[in-house]
């Protein structure tokens, strides 16, 4: 039977207890009791009630220190205090600890009733406030107030109710595609089911139809067993292709075929399965030039930009920068138990001044690096990488000046290929794109250093 709550009533006195029970239950409450502090703080922890009303004077422990303790726990619970007639200090005292009301001993049960409703209603519409404030500032774990961000974050609200969508998401590397395909997934009709993620990078050609369709038994030289793929797997769920632009010609004729008749087969099978998942695709590349070059099926390109996310670049999206870099100094003060209380002016304004190349990810790397090696209170300018410090030219190029004494070419070189590998978390093909290389000549030039 449904509640209107749970109310942990709190007092040392038995009458006042039951009285309290008879009455809430009555009104429809489900009521614990707790007949001083210390028990207070145990059914607290055990059943997590939606509002607590307690007495202020109690043996073992006090009301006052209660909600003490709540406030410095982080504990987010309507209080409202009962408390002997005069003893008005007391009850201001926890007002400004957190209580939403106090009565007066003794008291009308009616009066009880009326400040136990309007401490839920006002708990509830305090909530509210925090969530439309939060949802400004963000969709789940995404966070940005720009313009560019919000016209994002209402295309994904529109998607929360499509039962199978096929998404594109399209952005620079390192702004977050990986997130908002998780996002997306999250907050939709199919989150309970499984998601299932494949980089279309990283896996060789002779692979990837094995890891996206499955396999059967001695259906090449190493197929020892069966093989579900990703599409069976992801059934009432999710599949997330990262990097699709790197898929090769043959592999996107198989999918663009899976996708067209929402069925495929196993490699080596002949049994039809279909498939039932959502398609989210990601990529860092321009898939219509890739079409006009020949390297995209247009077909293909057709078939996923169904839906098209585009995430904006850090470097269009400036007013977001203090809200990150606040955003990444709790999440690494919390991973590395640190205290560091913000950023200087003149550090955030270097950082403004910015263009951010490796985007959002660029930046939680150096601030998780600045947390882990210089930074013990703020975030001063001396810390920031030469780049950010010394200013970057609009047109992308980092200025370089010999040193008087010279430099170890190799030395700089291995360098420069360990900064971008870092700042692209490893992609290989965004990581030569930032040095204007080929991905083949990254790999050379990985090998030479033993890299």
């Amino acid at each position: 039977m449904s509640t209107r709550g749970t109310i942990l009533v709190c007092d040392d006195e038995e009458l006042i207890r039951w009285s309290l029970n008879e009455h809430l239950t009555a009104q429809g409450f489900t009521v614990i009791e707790a007949e001083d502090g210390v028990e207070c703080l145990e059914k607290l922890a055990a059943h997590a009630p939606d509002l607590l009303l307690t007495d202020l004077k109690m043996p073992r422990m006090e009301g006052i220190e209660v909600l003490q303790r709540l406030r410095s726990e982080g504990k987010d619970l309507p209080v409202v205090v009962l408390t002997a007639h005069g003893a008005v200090d007391s009850a201001v005292q926890a007002t400004k600890l957190g209580a939403q009301a106090y009565l007066s001993k003794p008291f009308d049960l009616r009066e009880v009733t009326l400040a136990v409703e309007k401490a839920l209603e006002q708990h509830r519409l305090e909530h509210e406030v925090r969530y439309l404030r939060s949802a400004r500032a963000g969709y789940g774990s995404i966070i940005g107030q720009a313009p560019s961000m919000q016209r994002l974050f209402h295309t994904l609200r529109r998607l929360e109710q499509v039962q199978a969508p096929t998404v594109l998401v399209v952005g620079e590397s390192g702004v977050g595609k990986d997130i908002i395909a998780h996002a997306i997934h999250e907050a939709g009709p199919r989150k309970s089911g499984p998601m299932m993620e494949v980089d279309c990078a990283s896996l060789p050609e002779q692979l990837i139809e094995s890891e996206l369709f499955g396999h059967e038994k001695g259906a090449f030289t190493d197929a020892r067993q069966t093989k579900r793929g990703l599409f069976e797997v992801a059934r009432g769920g999710s599949i997330f292709l990262d990097e699709i632009g790197e898929m090769t010609p043959a592999t996107q004729a198989k999918l663009l075929r899976a996708l067209e008749n929402r069925s495929f087969r196993r490699v080596g099978g002949t049994v039809a399965m279909s498939m039932d998942a959502s398609i989210i695709a990601a990529t860092n590349r321009d898939l219509a030039q890739e079409v006009q070059a020949g390297n995209f099926r247009e077909d293909l390109y057709f078939r996923l930009n169904v839906v098209r996310v585009e995430v904006p670049p850090l470097r269009e999206r400036r007013e977001d920068l203090p809200l990150l870099v606040d955003h990444f100094i709790e999440r690494f003060n919390k991973d590395f138990h640190k205290e560091v209380e913000g950023i200087s002016e003149q550090a955030l304004a270097s950082m403004q001044a910015y263009t951010w190349p490796g985007n959002v990810r660029e930046l939680r790397n150096i601030i998780e690096r600045i947390l882990i090696l210089e930074a013990d209170d703020i975030i001063q300018q001396e810390h920031l990488p030469p780049a950010i410090r010394y200013g970057r030219p609009s047109n992308g190029e980092v200025p370089f000046v010999l040193p008087e004494d010279g430099v170890k070419l190799d030395e700089l070189e291995r360098s420069l290929i360990e900064q971008a590998i870092e700042r692209t978390s490893g992609n290989q093909s965004a990581a030569a794109r930032l040095l204007g290389i080929t991905r083949y000549a990254l790999r050379y030039r990985m090998e030479k250093h033993g890299l």
